[in-house]
């Protein structure tokens, strides 16, 4: 069982108030707070080894050096990757799903081939594909999303035909909180031979990840999701994909040689990382991950599992609600509209109480479009947040609407 109380204390943000009241913080789908051992290891950084990597002899360098690569394994460890060149450093998950995109385009795609994404895609799963198909003349196809937030496997099924290059689809949704059958998914796409990746954002946080279990060829996840810093994530690949790919950004550290005739580039995993790296980020994210992995995954979603079910159970007795995302299979995340209360109006009402919640459409306009609406609430749940947050967010909820 986690000690919630004594977890809440690492973070200090907890104990602030807004407006006069206590901070009740829901908004973790969109970033998770800071535990006091990350802020920590960031300052220890620019404090005790800041010096530019790899290129150094001096002992400072030498030092980050060492950090930088040990957070690359311990990234590794954690989503059990083959082996630590398969982890690419970036600025997060769309700058990852980016660099895929650009260098897959380049090096696999022709005119009328064919990429599957699909209805509950966030816009950094969508936009770069479709950069991509205007570039190149690639066609976009898109599973379709059933009435209680799942992907229809059928149609998934008819969708490929001896064009489709890729499927990129999300692990787990941020505004359904759907968690997608991945390994069919990805068992479907080999049946065509068809590479997969994965947008683990929201997954990665709040389940145990194998990539070597699930075969899945890429897989991308930001560090500000899963309590480590901002600007800085992660992008998967398997060796003979990222050995196959040409490089995304051109400069230093991703060379072995330069000439005025002829650049030859460095090895996995420096090939896909141009200029210096945030070497404070890469141990402030290794440290993220150690705080997760002491707390254990099995348990934090055991009791996010909890709060989503409570959270769930108390919001069902208003009348009008409508909530969005109804799977077997969800994570901690619950969207929500209540009556006619625009999602706006909801969420500027509870700040006022002290609760901070996402509105709008939650860089998933597409899937808005299909559900028939502009936006939503959401309330997303961390393994800190207490079902007495929950019963206060309810009064709010109760008091917001009685005003309307």
């Amino acid at each position: 069982m986690l000690d919630i109380q004594s977890i809440r204390e690492d973070f200090p943000i907890l104990q602030n108030q807004v407006h006069g009241k206590p901070l009740i913080y829901f908004d973790n789908a969109a970033t998770t707070q800071k535990p006091r051992s990350v802020v920590e290891r960031i300052e220890n950084g620019y404090y005790n080894v800041n010096a530019n990597i790899h290129r150094g002899v001096h002992f400072l360098s030498q030092a980050a050096t060492e950090a930088h690569e040990e957070a690359r394994k311990i990234v590794q460890r954690f989503i059990h990757a083959r082996s630590s060149n398969e982890i690419i450093f970036t600025r997060g998950t769309t700058e990852a799903i980016n660099l895929v995109a650009s260098s897959f385009t380049d090096e696999c795609l022709c005119e009328g081939d064919e990429i599957i994404i699909s209805e509950m895609e966030h816009h950094s799963n969508i936009v770069p594909w479709q950069i991509q198909a205007a570039r190149k003349g690639v066609t976009i196809k898109v599973i379709p999303v059933t009435e209680t937030g799942e992907l229809c496997l059928e149609s998934y099924r008819n969708l490929f035909s001896e064009k489709t290059r890729l499927v990129s689809v999300t692990h787990m949704s941020n505004v359904l909180g759907t968690v997608n059958p991945v390994r069919e998914l990805i068992d479907m796409a080999h049946a065509h031979d068809v590479p997969v990746l994965l947008d683990g954002a929201q997954a990665v946080p709040h389940m145990q990840v194998d990539v070597q279990e699930l075969d899945v060829e890429f897989y991308v996840f930001s560090a500000h999701k899963i309590y480590g810093p901002t600007g800085i994530g992660v992008l998967y690949g398997k060796e003979e994909w990222l050995d196959r790919l040409p490089p995304y950004q051109g400069g230093g550290e991703m060379i072995a040689t330069v000439s005025f005739e002829k650049t030859t580039f460095n090895e996995l995993p420096f090939k896909f990382e141009a200029g210096t790296p945030d070497y404070i980020g890469s141990t402030a994210f290794a440290e993220a991950i150690q705080y997760v992995e002491r707390l254990g995954l099995d348990q934090i979603a055991a009791y996010e599992h909890e709060l989503l079910t409570y959270a769930t159970e108390r919001i069902s007795t208003f009348d009008g609600v409508r909530i969005f995302g109804q799977a077997p299979q969800k994570g901690a995340v619950l969207s929500f509209l209540i009556g006619d209360i625009h999602h706006y109006d909801m969420g500027m009402l509870l700040d006022r109480l002290g609760i901070a919640v996402r509105t709008g459409h939650h860089c998933a306009q597409p899937l808005m479009k299909e559900l028939g609406i502009e936006g939503t609430v959401r309330a997303s749940f961390s393994f800190y947040n207490t079902k007495e947050e929950i019963d206060h967010f309810i009064e709010g909820l109760d008091r917001v609407v009685k005003m309307f």
